[in-house]
């Protein structure tokens, strides 16, 4: 199983009941651009309840007659959820399209609409999604505390871990990526193998991000001296470093956002942009606070582009030389945006909409809300 993710934030959890259905969480996909009208491809707009992304592709294989490659997506969607999402194939295959519709009907598929474009859908092609989640069993005074908890959260964002969807339903997708890359365990299906690495991949990236908020809250906490005697504990290893001096804690302590700066991090601008590495955390934490930029972590292979400095220092216990897929960075924290909520009082319920950055999770966002995980 997975470790257990940490959240910096102060208040009091909010008592309430979320249940992932169709019903109650909808996930509606914003595309990067709109469809071209013309091309070899279709971009093909649909609606999925009860169904996996990978189940959906599987079915538009089997009727279509192609291969699962041949189908271009942006991105992975809830099962327990209704959502809104993009595919392309081939354009070949239009006049195809009307006589399954009654196949994908019955399980849940609707093609809403489908526009001539001239590239394949691939991964990453979409800018963000919009959720909308029913939170139930919501007392008044909670709903007057959720409230004020999300205008605080809607200022200072929460942290980007991957949610539990990542890791399967036992929490140990990673464990079997893990495998695969020691050569230890061999699984003929690619996309799964893929899969599986990128899951280890992710624990790696929310363990990092795990010690990186464990060690703002401590440096928050306690006076420079007390923080390198925690530093030098068994518990937290990765951050053990020769680097950390008083003086160097002191200055640290400037910084008042939940996810500290360090020498090194590997910066973005936000909500898009180029990486470059952060030469002045001080000065850089400000524009931080300001949404102009965040930081990286790393989902760890080749081609990666590396912390330096303090930062390396702790990033380098998250790296596995032995993943051959090509790694990347991540924000580390992000905002939500376009938050509205509305209190149904006789129901006891609450709606939620927002919107997030690509790769984001709802549920990350709503364990930070509620200050509880595992929803």
């Amino acid at each position: 199983m997975h470790s257990a993710r940490f959240y910096p934030f102060t208040h009091s959890p909010l008592q309430c009941h979320f249940n992932a259905s169709s019903r109650d969480f909808v996930v509606k996909e914003i595309p990067l651009y709109e469809p071209s009208g013309n091309g070899e491809h279709l971009l093909i707009y649909v609606r999925k309840k009860g169904l996996s992304t990978f189940e959906m592709l599987e079915l538009f294989s089997q009727i279509l007659g192609i291969k699962v490659r041949d189908i271009g997506y942006a991105g992975l969607k809830d099962k327990a959820a209704t959502t809104y999402q993009y595919i392309s194939i081939p354009r070949s295959l239009e006049s195809r399209l009307n006589l399954i519709s009654p196949i994908l009907q019955e399980h849940n598929i609707k093609i809403l609409n489908l526009h001539a474009h001239n590239n394949k859908l691939k991964i990453g092609h979409l800018k963000g999604n919009e959720f909308f989640m029913r939170l139930k069993k919501l007392l008044p005074h909670n709903a007057t505390k959720l409230e004020s908890t999300l205008e605080l959260i809607a200022q200072s964002g929460f942290p980007n871990y991957f949610g539990d969807q990542r890791f399967g339903k036992e929490g140990d997708n990673f464990q079997s990526g893990k495998a695969i890359i020691q050569n230890s365990l061999k699984i003929k299906n690619k996309k799964m193998s893929n899969f599986l690495i990128s899951s280890y991949q992710s624990h790696l990236f929310n363990a990092w991000l795990k010690t990186r908020l464990q060690f703002s809250q401590i440096l928050h906490s306690f006076s420079p001296n007390e923080v390198l005697n925690a530093l030098a504990q068994d518990d937290f290893k990765a951050l053990h470093s020769p680097h950390y001096t008083p003086s160097l804690i002191k200055t640290l302590q400037k910084q008042k956002q939940h996810f500290v700066l360090l020498s090194g991090d590997v910066m973005c601008h936000y909500p898009y942009g180029k990486n470059f590495i952060c030469e002045d955390e001080i000065a850089e934490s400000q524009r931080f606070m300001l949404k102009n930029t965040a930081p990286t972590g790393a989902l760890s292979g080749l081609k990666l582009t590396h912390a330096q400095h303090l930062a390396k220092d702790i990033e380098s216990h998250f790296l596995d030389s032995a993943i051959k897929a090509n790694g990347t960075r991540r924000y580390a924290w992000v905002w939500a945006e376009q938050i509205k909520g509305k209190y149904i009082a006789e129901k006891a319920q609450y709606e939620l909409q927002f919107y997030l950055p690509k790769g984001s999770y709802a549920t990350i966002f709503l364990e930070s809300l509620l200050g509880q995980q595992n929803l």
